[in-house]
């Protein structure tokens, strides 16, 4: 039997590369994690909102 991982917020944001796609998962307050996939061209308009936001 696989060995469980405990589901929790815990842990640094990252971005893995699976396929075409580019995998997001960030910590949210009260545990777990929110996962998005999304392709290059996606992650290209997040970058330019989030450089907005925070300049």
């Amino acid at each position: 039997m696989a060995a469980m991982k405990p589901r929790t917020g815990d842990g640094p944001m990252e971005v893995t590369k699976e396929g075409r796609s580019l995998i997001l998962r960030v910590p949210i307050d009260g545990g777990g994690r929110l996962v998005l996939e999304m392709n290059a061209e996606e992650a290209g308009y997040l970058k330019d909102c989030l450089l907005d936001v925070t300049q």
